[in-house]
């Protein structure tokens, strides 16, 4: 179903992007809270229908750069361009009209606990289109499906799923609008490893069929053995990208201390 034709606001122009191109560009980012400089003139590109992965050391700012590309919070320097519109000069309107090409599943799935799944899907749906409470019902039903959920999952709240089952439904609420890109932070945390490895296969399996871009914040080793094409590595406030061959040729002790330790010899099966 597609909800661009039923949205009541004017999108952006031009936001085709050739394939392989990048579809988020950052540059010279500043991030800072007081004294504490988190990322000091770090840039970005994230291509189109790639899934990266995002990780770095405790206090790295790997959530913290999510939440400035998708506008959580004002970088104190540079520039985020989502689909070639730079955030920081559109109007109200026009950034509105750009968030609804991507969705974003927070940790755990950061779903209203008053409504139910189907009513936490349909929240973008009535914000974004002027569809019916029918279509939009069943518009919540296909995104569940789609999700690996079962069918009257729908009914439930939140406090009547598990916590992979959560995190189903916050991904089901990400897609409602059938964005471009999906962010993801920690999808994989708080799983059990057949739930992580369920959710990973969900993952790529969804890239694949929705032609999805993906920048998924991680610390899981599996997660960005399995589905990630490329993997930025959050260090020194700065930010480094490659395949995880690439990586390791750096002489980083960090770097070589994540991909060549214990659990990264346990993930590559050594």
């Amino acid at each position: 179903m597609a909800l661009r034709d039923e949205q009541e606001f004017d999108s952006p122009s031009d936001l085709h992007t050739p394939k392989g191109e990048p579809v988020i560009r950052v540059r010279g980012l500043r991030n800072q809270f007081g004294t504490q400089v988190v990322h000091d003139n770090l840039d970005l590109d994230v291509l189109e229908g790639e899934v990266l992965g995002v990780v770095g050391g405790s206090g790295s700012g790997k959530s913290v750069l999510l939440r400035t590309i998708v506008g959580l919070r004002q970088q104190q320097a540079g520039t985020i361009e989502v689909l070639g519109q730079d955030t920081k000069t559109l109007s109200a309107r026009e950034a509105k009209a750009l968030r609804a090409h991507w969705g974003v599943l927070f940790q755990d799935g950061a779903l209203f606990s008053s409504l139910t799944v189907a009513e936490n899907i349909q929240v973008p749906i009535k914000e974004y289109t002027k569809l019916s409470p029918r279509l939009m019902d069943e518009l919540a039903r296909v995104k569940i499906t789609m999700t690996g959920l079962p069918v009257d999952t729908a009914v439930k709240f939140p406090s009547e799923l598990s916590g992979g089952m959560r995190k189903r439904a916050g991904l089901a609420r990400a897609l409602a609008l059938d964005p471009g890109i999906l962010f993801l932070d920690e999808p994989t945390a708080g799983l059990d490893p057949i739930g992580a490895a369920n959710f990973d296969q969900l993952i790529g399996s969804l890239r694949e069929s929705l032609g999805l871009t993906v920048f998924m914040v991680t610390h899981d080793l599996d997660s960005l053995i399995a589905i990630c094409d490329r993997i930025a590595v959050l260090i020194d406030k700065k930010i480094v990208v490659g395949t995880i061959e690439e990586l390791l040729k750096l002489d980083h002790p960090w770097i070589q201390e994540y991909f060549r330790g214990p659990r990264a010899r346990a993930a590559f099966g050594e």
